[in-house]
């Protein structure tokens, strides 16, 4: 099986089956990780087709130095987020909105685990724990430096280990 980044320089030198790998890896987890944001699964497959276009964009000068999720997740985030913005615009919502990292699309126990985080802890929490991301890679995909996802993630899970076990 060809690395991401192999994919991608088969794809500079014009095989489009490399595209087409990439995309059928990667898309499952661009939508789970838009529906996370935006909480609806028809725009998380907009965002599906907004984010693989904007690689089509970025490709010519697209140079992976960290995991093709890494390079993704941003993209991801930030269109999903505006759909849902575009989203509020036409529905009533209610005043107290939820913060921009949503638990939709979590499976029960993380739902569960991760209620009661900030949206930033859920964030960073999801991407190490339930995406698979190391520290660098989240710090990356985040543009935030990796002493802040350090202490997110620190403040994160003494906040689980205070609250303690949940009973079923």
């Amino acid at each position: 099986m060809r690395s991401d980044v192999e994919l991608i320089e088969a794809w500079r030198r014009g095989d489009a089956d490399a595209f087409e790998e990439l995309y059928r890896r990667h898309r499952d987890w661009v939508v789970t990780v838009a529906y996370r944001f935006c909480g609806h699964r028809e725009d998380a497959l907009d965002v599906l087709q907004e984010t693989f276009l904007y690689v089509v964009k970025k490709m010519p000068a697209l140079e992976l130095r960290a995991r093709f999720t890494t390079f993704l997740y941003p993209a991801v985030k930030n269109l999903a987020l505006t759909r849902r913005k575009k989203a509020k615009r036409f529905a009533s919502l209610p005043a107290n909105a939820p913060e921009p990292f949503e638990l939709v699309g979590l499976p029960d126990e993380s739902r569960e685990l991760l209620t009661g985080l900030s949206g930033l802890q859920r964030e960073v929490v999801a991407l190490r724990f339930i995406d698979g991301l190391d520290l660098k890679d989240i710090a990356a995909a985040l543009h935030v430096p990796l002493g802040t996802v350090k202490s997110r993630l620190h403040h994160a899970l003494r906040a689980l280990r205070e609250r303690g076990p949940r009973e079923r």
